[in-house]
């Protein structure tokens, strides 16, 4: 069987076509990334009146702060546990909705809208439910004898925000996951119930080996999104507190970058928030790849 190739008669139509793309990478990726580089070894007055090149000294303030490393804990915790409920609930959907077969399309588009609200909205809607004075999920948790105020209690406050996430998170893993089993052949399953395999056994030893390279995908993007794109929940939930018990590694870059107005220090930790996740990136790659099945 032959594949069809496409020629470009124009030599410059592919990267004519290349060139929008390139264009807002450049701008809104590469060139940013390049001046926070360049700003992380300088220091900055507020007002920008003047700079002066200090090489490494806001890393190394940085990794003595007792904050930031708080900071760096707490992005640990909440970006695992993000990624493991979000995962594993999702799954739990989709292997329930593909179950379904007369009803998906209504499960499904049901279980898409949660994606389609802003993070900032999630967390206001989290912090209504979760409001120690008018949320009614401390009036059902009052009754069974869990007292619960997030404002004063760290852990609370951080189950909050993992809750939070994860919600929002879940919709966009059911798509692929459901992708994911509506691709696998049925004739493997049913070969394999009828050699005696029952349920549990023909999805953990012929279904979930084959959602290994979504599984993979969708734990880098996860990993991405609990370290990147959670600020608005944070910030619309906690803002960081009680105590700075939810303060992770992209909230702390914004309060000492636009609040604190500590400009190399907010480089800088910026920095080394993408070398993290480049590092992460390439560690999944090296390692966790080679379990994935083709």
């Amino acid at each position: 069987m032959q594949t069809k190739r496409v020629i470009f008669s124009n030599k410059l139509l592919p990267y004519l076509l290349l060139a929008p793309q390139l264009v807002i990478t450049l701008v809104f990726f590469i060139w940013p990334a390049i001046q926070a580089g360049r700003s992380s070894f300088e220091r900055e007055d507020p007002f920008g009146f003047r700079t002066t090149f200090v090489w490494f000294e806001n890393y190394r303030r940085i990794f003595a702060d007792p904050n930031y490393l708080n900071s760096l804990a707490n992005t640990a915790v909440f970006a695992v546990a993000v990624t493991a409920l979000s995962m594993s609930l999702s799954l739990l959907l989709a292997v329930c909705v593909n179950r379904v077969m007369r009803s998906s399309r209504v499960y499904t588009t049901l279980l898409v809208w949660p994606y389609a609200v802003a993070p900032v909205v999630v967390g206001i809607l989290w912090w209504f439910l979760f409001n120690p004075s008018i949320g009614l999920l401390p009036y059902i948790l009052d009754g069974i004898g869990v007292t619960w105020n997030h404002r004063v209690n760290g852990e609370q406050a951080m189950i909050l925000i993992i809750v939070a996430a994860s919600w929002k998170q879940i919709s966009y893993n059911f798509l692929f996951f459901l992708a994911g089993l509506q691709s696998v052949p049925r004739s493997l399953i049913e070969a394999a119930a009828i050699d005696g395999a029952g349920p549990f056994k023909r999805f953990w030893t012929i279904v979930f080996p084959l959602l290994s390279p979504t599984t993979f995908f969708l734990l880098i993007i996860n990993i991405n999104y609990a370290m990147f794109d959670t600020f608005g929940i944070i910030d619309a939930t906690t803002a960081g507190g009680p105590a700075q018990a939810t303060n992770t590694l992209v909230y702390k870059v914004y309060t000492d970058g636009f609040i604190g107005l500590n400009l190399g220090s907010s480089s800088a930790q910026s920095v080394i928030l993408m070398l993290i996740v480049i590092v992460l990136t390439v560690v999944q790659f090296r390692y966790v790849e080679r379990r994935v099945q083709y």
